[in-house]
């Protein structure tokens, strides 16, 4: 018998009792994350944009999981409105886990319903919202965390804070970088705040490497660019790694004990596959200023403030 190497799925603890929301999960990374979770015993809120593809990936799961508490609740990430509804009709009093894991990627220029840059929007500040709209329940859960997925891109682009929603020259993957390096700027910061209240949820991030999903060809397909669809479907097939060990970093991260707040967890291997590591992160994703400023412009932007931590 080959010998295993690094940690997997299979290594994740008992989670009965446990509370799970995962944004994104009705396909790719988010789907797995879901699913594996579920697996090992946690009920799993599956929030997804579209209740169609939510209550098939609900249906999936219980095919592969037999036995698996899940079920899907609608959260659209671009519109405040509904981040704010899931919030609201959020049923249960524990929430252990708390997976940003749903974004978009390099997508043509568009706004959100309530008019921000859609990645800097999505992948940013929907995930900032629901944070602090969720913090209650976060902070009245022993052992709880917040993983929020970024990518290896970031090293690509600091944030802008005179254009935080690339307004002046927008390029599609300038503006993803950007918003990966917001997700590890709000990791940061939390982490820092919830350290400074004496709160118990640790905040980390993670990011899959280069994995195979449909993230990478949902922006060339907008656009009716069929060349450049089929190219990215090619290097997905060639070099990417699967959904399936993408998602071990996030796993991880929310699983796995000793997890460090502000930690950053992805693949092994030039932060492209293997098993889940500690990863390197452009030092500008710990700068403090920088991610105080992110902070109190996204409390603005999003009209979301944490109270809860006195700060």
């Amino acid at each position: 018998m080959r010998k295993r190497s690094g940690w997997n799925a299979g290594d994740i603890p008992d989670l009965r009792g446990r509370t799970a929301v995962v944004t994104g999960a009705n396909g790719g990374l988010g789907y797995v994350t879901a699913r594996e979770l579920a697996r090992k015993g946690a009920r799993v809120v599956l929030a997804c944009r579209s209740a169609a593809r939510g209550s098939e990936a609900v249906a999936r799961i219980g095919r592969e999981a037999p036995g698996a508490r899940v079920e899907a609740a609608a959260l659209d990430l671009a519109d405040l409105a509904s981040v704010r509804e899931f919030a609201r009709a959020y049923p249960y009093d524990r929430l252990d886990l708390l997976v940003n894991n749903a974004g978009v990627m390099a997508l043509p220029y568009g706004r959100t319903a309530d008019g921000f840059e859609t990645q800097f929007g999505v992948n940013h500040l929907g995930h900032f919202a629901l944070t602090g709209l969720l913090l209650p329940t976060l902070l009245a859960t022993p052992g709880a965390r917040v993983v929020t997925v970024s990518s290896m891109l970031h090293v690509l682009a600091n944030i802008d804070p005179r254009d935080l929603g690339g307004e002046r020259a927008y390029r599609r993957w300038t503006a993803y970088a950007r918003s990966k390096t917001a997700n590890l700027l709000f990791t940061h910061e939390l982490a820092r705040r919830l350290a400074a209240a004496g709160a118990d949820p640790v905040a980390a991030a993670a990011h899959p490497g280069y994995a195979a999903t449909g993230l990478q060809t949902a922006g060339p397909r907008a656009e009716g660019r069929r060349g450049a669809e089929r190219l990215m479907e090619l290097a997905n097939r060639a070099v990417a790694q699967p959904a399936e060990a993408g998602a071990l970093p996030t796993l991880y991260a929310a699983t796995a004990p000793g997890v460090r707040p502000d930690s950053f967890t992805g693949p092994s291997f030039a932060m492209w596959r293997g098993a889940p590591a500690p990863s390197p992160r452009a030092p500008w994703t710990r700068d403090d200023r920088a991610a105080a400023r992110l902070w109190a412009a996204s409390e603005e932007l999003t009209g979301v403030a944490y109270t809860a931590l006195g700060a």
